[in-house]
């Protein structure tokens, strides 16, 4: 099965919720939400519908990140005791957070987004030994973006903890092929950065869904995160339904 989306509502939640069957939660990063806020979005939404989300950003990154600025959590309080998956207690705190969001809205997977800054260091490995081995991991997956790491560390790192390498398919394929696959489409690549202006093209959007099918995945979650992810998504929507049709 293949669920498409987008990284953030990107359209009002009442037509979003009509138009597409999954979303992945952008503010659960920046901010601390209400669980009543989320209980809201989970009644708004058909019974079907899939709510994949971001972990909050106490957890991958560092105090320093300029992230921080767009946060409700004063994060001077906290300083060298949160990101980089430490084994602290604040860490642990916001995942279990995290666990609550996933509980109230039946969520398939929670996307931990490392920062560039997460080197594959002796330090950060013992980190994530210790995190991953503490943490409650519930009725989800957890997926884990690598930025900067080689393929050949990217599939330990997946591999050693059990977790989804999220990674964006204009840029390579999965290391490592679970149950799940998900991908977050960024636009284009030049000279090693994101350039989130790019629009597919029609071919490219068909290059997308030939990788798609060669997975042996059982669902597959693909979100586009670029500046006309709105249209590039529903055109890929309609490429699958075409290609459903030819079978």
């Amino acid at each position: 099965m293949i669920y498409v989306g987008t990284c953030g509502f990107s359209e009002s939640m009442k037509k979003y919720f009509e138009d597409y069957y999954t979303v992945e939660i952008q503010q659960t990063f920046y901010k601390l939400l209400d669980i009543k806020l989320l209980q809201k979005w989970r009644k708004m939404s058909k019974e079907e519908f899939i709510f994949n989300f971001k972990a909050f950003q106490g957890i991958t990154h560092p105090y320093t990140s300029k992230t921080w600025k767009r946060s409700n959590v004063d994060v001077s309080k906290f300083k060298e005791k949160v990101g980089y998956l430490k084994p602290t207690k604040e860490v642990f705190g916001f995942w279990r957070k995290m666990v609550d969001y996933a509980n109230v809205l039946k969520t398939k997977v929670i996307v931990v987004q490392m920062p560039d800054s997460f080197k594959s260091n002796n330090d950060n490995w013992e980190n994530a030994e210790k995190f991953f081995r503490n943490i409650e991991r519930g009725n989800f997956e957890i997926g884990v973006e690598l930025r900067g790491w080689s393929e050949y560390d990217i599939k330990k790192f997946c591999s050693k903890f059990d977790v989804i390498d999220v990674c964006d398919l204009n840029s390579r394929l999965p290391t490592f092929i679970k149950e799940i696959s998900y991908f977050r489409l960024h636009g284009s690549y030049r000279n090693g950065k994101i350039n989130y202006y790019h629009q597919y093209s029609d071919y490219e959007l068909k290059v997308i869904l030939e990788k798609v099918k060669k997975l042996k995945s059982k669902e597959i979650f693909l979100y586009f995160n670029n500046v006309f992810m709105l249209n590039d998504s529903k055109r890929f929507l309609q490429l699958i339904n075409e290609f459903k049709k030819i079978l």
